[in-house]
């Protein structure tokens, strides 16, 4: 188990722990970790759910924050990334072949680890792409999640240069020309912090570098077109009025107001069409909430243990859906 997770200097793995290996749909093998907490009995098991090219390990202070909460942490890294298996010949292109991939592998991580190994009541909390495959799934997900938080979820995409409508026509005709394997923009997995659109805390961005380069084997490169083109189809059908009605798991929405990958007002859409679904603005964040400044990370861990917990903000929720 040791070496199945990875500890840096100043990213210690969380305390008591269990970590291995998971089949996921179509037998890809995928890395998750649970995380128990000391305080007892337990609040609950927090399903969190990455975002692209993102793994466990920059996850540990946000999982000990949540354990802390009284909360056991169950996580996965998701297909194609991470310590899971990667699906290209090329293992540095961020790929997958049907979005629905994901949400298979949800379903299986909650069958086959959380159900069995885990706390009740079941909470998910996601970050951007996570966040999409939640929203995705949520319409099965009503009899087995109690809520969930969603921080900036992929419902958009900004930032990148072209248009979101020009990278979808794009990717969408490569995809179905046989091109869907190329990558339509640089590696980015070694940015600097200057002007980067993910955080503005420098200390925590330095700590996620470091861990980086002591296990770059962790990280992908850019999206392929097949990537970009199955996830932007996917946000499109999620903010369509059909699909968000037959949401019925409570929602809380996390929208950094300096996003600087999705759009803040597509964020904002989203829950004015989301009768499930609650925003709350993180005013002067960027995208990766988890890993800002501790103004901002304090509004988010706050907001999380009031909905999950079902006082204020998730009682003033329910009078609204009642």
């Amino acid at each position: 188990m040791d070496d199945i997770l990875y500890s840096t200097p100043d990213n210690p793995v969380p305390a008591n722990h269990t970590a291995g290996f998971f089949e996921g749909h179509r037998g890809i093998r995928l890395r998750y970790g649970i995380f128990r907490s000391e305080i007892s009995p337990a609040r609950g098991t927090i399903v969190l759910v990455h975002g692209r090219n993102e793994f466990i390990e920059k996850y540990f202070e946000t999982i000990r924050d949540l354990n802390a909460l009284g909360f056991w942490v169950a996580t996965y890294d998701l297909r194609g990334q991470g310590g899971s298996d990667r699906l290209l010949k090329d293992s540095r292109k961020g790929h997958v072949a049907r979005f629905r991939d994901y949400q298979r592998d949800l379903d299986l991580f909650l069958e086959q680890i959380v159900l069995p190994d885990t706390r009740l009541p079941f909470y998910l909390t996601a970050h951007s792409t996570g966040a999409l495959i939640a929203l995705a799934h949520a319409p099965r997900l009503a009899n087995r999640i109690e809520r969930m938080a969603l921080a900036a979820p992929f419902v958009g995409l900004t930032g990148q240069g072209p248009s979101e409508g020009t990278v979808r026509r794009l990717s969408g005709l490569l995809s179905k020309t046989g091109f869907g394997r190329v990558t339509l923009s640089k590696d980015q997995s070694h940015r600097p912090y200057d002007n980067n659109p993910l955080t503005s805390d420098p200390a925590r961005f330095a700590r996620n570098a470091a861990i980086i380069a002591a296990h770059p084997e962790l990280t992908i490169g850019a999206p392929t077109a097949r990537w970009l083109h199955e996830s932007l189809q996917v946000a499109a059908r999620i903010r369509q009025q059909t699909h968000l009605t037959r949401i019925t798991v409570p929602t809380l929405v996390l929208a950094p107001m300096l996003d600087g990958v999705v759009p803040y007002a597509a964020q904002e859409n989203l829950s004015r069409n989301f009768r499930a679904g609650q925003l709350i603005t993180i005013t002067g964040a960027r995208h990766e909430l988890f890993q800002e400044r501790n103004i901002y990370r304090v509004q988010v861990l706050a907001a999380i243990d009031a909905f999950f917990n079902g006082t204020e903000i998730a009682q003033a929720f329910d009078s609204e859906m009642a």
